[in-house]
């Protein structure tokens, strides 16, 4: 069967969208390929076609678990096999994934970066048929991305063990990081394939205003159809969503401090239509497959391109007229600069922020690895008096240099720790004659038990003790009632991840020549926003097209600044059509219309070869 063939039999469709059959030719050849697509290109039909049409099984690495979950929806609902594991599935659910993957004729594999160097995925690595390596959002793996994750450098790791070509994906990638990508990946040689990043059906409008509510108001009345608005936090999300219900508009907030319910349901609402417009931070959007959303809208000046680009670009992914606007005003100047000072504070201070975050949580010199940490950034900042927003930075930045791992809003596993002595522990009068089991299995089970609170597999423990899972919860709360054990019930939180041992003063590693290059790359890449929304004559589209690498790109024609370009071409035909009378000299015209000023003479040109004003006389 050919790639179209595969197009057609699963998808229905009778071509493929740009530089789609190049990238599928190139991995169905056994090439490492690079693939850079925009927003809306297309880029999972990259790899679902030569998957399906190779024997095995492709392992996609993604960190985007509302992405896992749709694919996966979608793909079985052709009656393509797939499976997905994540953060937040315990250890029962991840086993049974991963047995399904190597022994029931499954094709996708769809994971999350972290689990790639556990011990379970480890262990079912030899027996998988691996056909493709898939890495989506590629340019987490670059250092000079905008937006790194250190868990993806265990995707070069797994290159290592896995003798299968790689399709990495991206809608976002400057020339260097595109090279680091491929660097990081091991490409057998170097093979980018970039499609054209024109948005011919897309409208970029900067608007600098004070009154932003009445704008956004405006655009929501104006344009008609779904639209997305994004903002800097969450209490802006939740304010901006009820002005907009107030002014009549049919709106919601998404933040990620909803519960994963409240989450997905005010998802599908939007998807569905029965909400119009969702305000959100940029944790909504990764993933979301909607075609048809009419505007997006920046609240706020954002910090980088990147981000900026692949935001706007969720609009009018159908190729209908849509919109992307940004407001902004001196105030978004002052607050980037707030930012840029926040991101980057000293290494001092990075730190002794390691340190505090240690000593929070009661972890001595030369120990902690392997602790999970359910760490509460506000009641951290407020028992030391100190500034979240550094500390927030502070703490990504000793993630990005590899001494831990910093998951925001994730699901906690219930965590358990025995809190009396070893040799006390049978001498203890129970209650309920089931907890004398319970603590067997779980001693069985689990070290570190006594020292400190260690997640537990809930099912795993209720099977093994031949109880429920709510008659173990319960068990497990008449334990701390009687002071046995230390009971932390399953929660979603921000979790640090400790991966060494804690080190001594002095000895936490934190790599001064990247922090200057991280510092000057964000100061670049801010400078760049700023540049963008100053007052300039180059195409709004051309100048984003050109910070991507794409150097050749006519004017759009639809940005706010090509139709003043257009008006003012108007106005000034008008004008000069009605100064020319003939015979008249090219003096004469400087003369009326500044010797200075020649936007007048590609004009006059243009009327002169349209045959609208007569030629000059030399």
């Amino acid at each position: 069967m050919t790639p179209i063939e595969t197009l057609q039999k699963h998808w229905g469709y009778d071509s493929f969208r740009p530089m789609q059959e190049r990238i599928i030719d190139e991995a169905l050849a056994a090439r490492d390929v690079l693939a850079i697509l925009p927003t809306g290109g297309g880029k999972s039909v990259c790899f679902q076609v030569p998957a399906l049409m190779k024997d095995g099984l492709a392992i996609v690495v993604t960190p985007l678990i509302a992405l896992m979950k749709d694919q996966v929806q979608n793909l079985a609902a052709r009656g393509i096999r797939a499976i997905a594991v994540h953060a937040g599935m315990n250890r029962h659910e991840v086993d049974l994934a991963l047995n399904n993957a190597a022994y029931g004729d499954y094709k996708f594999l769809y994971l999350s970066p972290e689990r790639l160097q556990t011990r379970l995925f480890q262990s079912y690595l030899p027996v998988l048929d691996v056909s493709f390596i898939v890495v989506d959002e590629a340019h987490c793996i670059s250092q000079w991305g905008y937006d790194f994750r250190p868990e993806y450098l265990q995707v070069g790791e797994l290159r290592k063990q896995v003798d299968a070509p790689v399709i990495a994906l991206t809608a976002t990638a400057t020339p260097a990081v595109a090279d680091d990508i491929m660097n990081r990946l091991g490409f057998k040689e170097k093979n980018l394939l970039k499609s054209g990043f024109e948005r011919p059906n897309l409208s970029y409008i900067v608007r600098s205003c004070e009154d932003k509510t009445g704008q956004l108001v405006s655009i929501c009345n104006g344009v008609p159809g779904t639209g997305i608005v994004y903002v800097r936090n969450r209490k802006k999300a939740e304010q901006t969503a009820e002005e907009l219900r107030t002014a009549g508009i049919s709106a919601s907030y998404y933040h990620a401090g909803l519960s994963t319910a409240a989450r997905a349901l005010r998802q599908e609402d939007w998807k569905a239509g029965r909400t119009r417009v969702m305000v959100c931070t940029n944790a909504f959007g990764m993933g979301i497959d909607k075609a048809d959303v009419r505007f997006v809208v920046h609240y706020d000046l954002p910090d980088c391109p990147e981000a900026y680009f692949q935001e706007a670009g969720r609009a009018g992914r159908d190729g209908e007229p849509s919109y992307a606007v940004l407001l902004w005003n001196d105030g978004d100047r002052r607050r980037l600069a707030q930012i840029e000072r926040a991101s980057f504070p000293s290494l001092e201070y990075i730190e002794d922020i390691y340190h505090k975050v240690h000593i929070f949580h009661q972890i001595p010199y030369d120990t902690g690895k392997g602790r999970q940490l359910k760490f509460d950034l506000a009641a951290f900042c407020r028992h030391y008096r100190l500034q979240q927003a550094s500390v927030f930075y502070a703490i990504k930045y000793i993630e990005r240099e590899g001494h831990w791992t910093f998951n925001e809003d994730l699901e906690v596993q219930t965590r358990v720790q025995i809190t009396v002595d070893r040799t006390e522990l049978y001498g203890i009068e129970l209650p309920d004659g089931r907890m004398v089991p319970l603590l067997e299995t779980l001693m069985r089970n689990y070290t570190g038990l006594f020292s400190f609170p260690v997640s537990i597999d809930e099912e795993m423990v209720a099977r093994k003790s031949d109880v429920t899972v709510p008659q173990l919860r319960q068990l497990l709360y008449g334990l701390s009632v009687n002071h046995v054990i230390k009971y932390i019930p399953a929660d979603r939180a921000d979790v640090i991840y400790i991966l060494h041992d804690r080190l001594h003063e002095g000895n936490v590693n934190l790599s001064p020549k990247r922090y200057e290059m991280l510092r000057n790359a964000f100061h670049e890449r801010l400078e760049t926003m700023l540049a963008y929304v100053a007052e300039q004559e180059e195409c709004r589209s051309r100048f984003l097209l050109r910070y991507f690498g794409q150097d050749k790109s006519e004017d759009c024609g639809r940005c706010d600044l090509c139709r003043g370009k257009a008006k003012d071409h108007r106005g000034l035909a008008t004008r000069l059509k009605a100064f020319i009378k003939a015979p008249y000299t090219l003096d004469d015209v400087r003369t009326a219309f500044g010797a200075a000023d020649t936007a007048w003479m590609p004009v006059l040109r243009e009327l002169i070869d349209r045959g609208e004003v007569p030629p000059y006389e030399c």
